[in-house]
């Protein structure tokens, strides 16, 4: 997997900012925020709505920062939480699609490489993999962070039924994953 100068440079912020640097995770955050506002902006988000999410990435990015491979692209990681921060800001607002002038597409593509092992992509291979039940109820409750309360409103299932296919799902998951770790990654791109 072809690693940039500057996803290098981002990865040991990174990787310091873990160990405790907080001065190289001030500084991760700060680059970061550059990259995102023009990733947002690029997908015709408005500035106010482009700025909350970026904040809104960045604040995942630094919790979940643990979840973190270091032997993966950091870029890659952080375009794929920012992807699910706009999805979810989609989905919050009803919308279906960005706006986007015609003449700004090729604006809107120019700064998207396409990305060997995009992470999303593989969640999405993996979870197409898993029983209805399972799959939906991982998507709503781990994806969309939404509660096993709403999660069994939204589905019609019990909350005991939500949490026994989250486990399930989740322990099937752990298997695929760990059928294809002795192999090469060629399976999951």
């Amino acid at each position: 997997m072809a690693v940039t100068g500057d996803d290098q440079r981002l990865r040991k912020l990174m990787l310091a900012g873990i160990a405790g640097d907080s001065q190289a995770q001030t500084e991760l955050l700060s680059a970061l925020a550059v990259r995102l506002r023009s990733y947002f902006r690029n997908r015709g988000m408005t500035p106010s709505d482009g700025e909350d999410l970026v904040q809104e990435t960045l604040i995942a990015v630094h919790t979940k920062r643990s979840m973190y491979d270091p032997a993966q692209p950091l870029l890659a990681w952080v375009h794929a939480i920012a992807r699910y921060r706009l999805i979810d800001r989609y989905r919050r607002e009803k919308k279906r699609g960005v706006q986007v002038p015609v003449e700004d597409w090729s604006e809107a593509l120019a700064g998207e490489a396409p990305e060997a092992g995009d992470p999303a992509r593989d969640v999405a291979r993996l979870l197409d993999q898993l029983p209805d039940k399972q799959r939906r109820s991982i998507e709503l409750v781990k994806l969309q962070e939404k509660s096993v309360a709403e999660a069994a409103s939204l589905t019609g299932w019990s909350q005991s039924d939500i949490k026994v296919s989250i486990h399930r799902g989740m322990k099937l998951l752990q298997r695929l994953v760990s059928d294809r770790a002795p192999h090469s990654q060629e399976g999951l791109v």
